[in-house]
């Protein structure tokens, strides 16, 4: 991996140290340009050559193999949110069933679960310890009336990691459904949707993907998507919905039966040059680097004095490195980082949050601890 080369993608680096992908990261310039291109061509041409929801559909075939699934079981939402209710609004619930999840999960992953209760389905939020969700607990949770059971791959707080492989066996065996917020795991980690036995599955493109706002995917098992019932309905959820002489209800058969209207073609054409960047990189190759970067920085802040929150072990680490102290004014320091050393950080419940990309270099985590007080 040419670190050089690949930084040349990502134009930020020119004046940042940047560090917070787990909150909204930088466009690459891939994803910059194809949203130039979709703008220059609307200006010049309007829809005339027709050629950008061709380029969806191979936009749709790249996000479908960075989770190892088929194009006809994704779809793009405008956000992590929106796949995630296409699942809450669409699943035919019964009153007293339930959903497991965790205390740790982003609001994104709650309210609409939470939604659900005025039909008569309860959320089960499983209590974290010391910034893990143990296993055991989401097993004991599941019971007969529980149909779901909803996690993040990344926890956004500490960066906790899911066992997906053992949670979607757990799943597969008790005969639950399986839906995972991908958003702090797509673009770092590898997600095989099929090995771990993922039923549904939403990401946004804003952060680890290196997209814009505003567009993601959502990804549907084949044999689930009839039984899903569309909770927005439109013409382009439907085979015939151009024709207007055949105007009845005759959903698609794949995923794009969630479809309503018209996509977000600017953003799809980012999202799908950012994604085959990273595919060209390789996934697992960016897993490494990743992993070598935050070593790094876990290393040196435990060298300093300040305490990581995070989970660091092989099956739970992730790209998110949760720091503290009781010495210091976090806050403070957070913007004293950004104003003198032009290193871009979080604050999120009470502690720091790095949160580098695989463009990162070994001297921009170097640069964060040595510009941290010590203790």
């Amino acid at each position: 991996m040419n670190i050089d080369e690949i930084r040349t993608h990502f134009p930020i680096t020119q004046q940042f140290n940047f560090q917070n992908h787990a909150a909204v990261a930088p466009i690459s310039r891939p994803a910059a340009e194809a949203m130039a291109g979709y703008a220059h061509e609307m200006a010049e041409a309007a829809y005339l050559h027709g050629t950008y929801y061709r380029a969806a559909d191979r936009v749709r075939s790249a996000c479908a193999k960075l989770i190892n699934a088929s194009a006809d079981e994704v779809t793009f939402a405008k956000n992590t949110t929106e796949g995630i209710c296409y699942v809450a609004n669409g699943v035919q619930w019964l009153s007293g069933d339930n959903v497991v999840s965790t205390s740790m999960e982003f609001a994104a992953n709650v309210y609409p679960w939470m939604s659900l209760e005025s039909r008569g389905v309860t959320l089960k939020r499983i209590d974290e310890e010391d910034g893990r969700v143990p296993f055991d607990r989401i097993a004991s949770a599941i019971d007969r009336r529980t149909r779901l059971v909803t996690v993040s791959a990344v926890q956004w707080s500490n960066g906790f990691r899911t066992d997906l492989v053992r949670l979607g066996e757990l799943c597969k065996e008790k005969g639950v459904l399986l839906f995972v917020d991908a958003i702090q795991a797509l673009g770092v980690h590898p997600l095989d949707v099929d090995a771990m036995n993922i039923d549904f599955l939403s990401a946004g493109a804003h952060k680890w993907l290196c997209g814009p706002e505003g567009v993601g995917i959502f990804y549907c098992r084949r044999e689930l998507i009839g039984h899903i019932h569309p909770s927005e309905v439109g013409y382009m959820s439907m085979k015939h919905g151009y024709d207007s002489e055949r105007m009845h209800i005759d959903f698609h058969d794949d995923a794009r039966r969630f479809d309503s209207g018209v996509y977000n073609l600017a953003g799809v054409c980012a999202l799908g040059a950012s994604v085959n960047l990273l595919l060209s990189a390789g996934i697992d190759q960016i897993q490494v680097r990743v992993k070598h970067l935050t070593d790094l920085l876990v290393e040196g802040l435990r060298g300093k004095g300040w305490r990581v929150h995070s989970p660091r072990t092989a099956s739970e680490w992730s790209g998110i490195v949760s720091f503290g102290s009781d010495k210091h004014d976090l806050q403070a320091l957070r913007k004293h980082l950004r104003s003198e050393f032009k290193i871009v950080l979080a604050s999120r419940l009470g502690r720091l949050r790095s949160s580098p990309h695989f463009y990162s270099t070994d001297e921009e985590i170097r640069q964060v601890i040595d510009a941290l007080p010590g203790h």
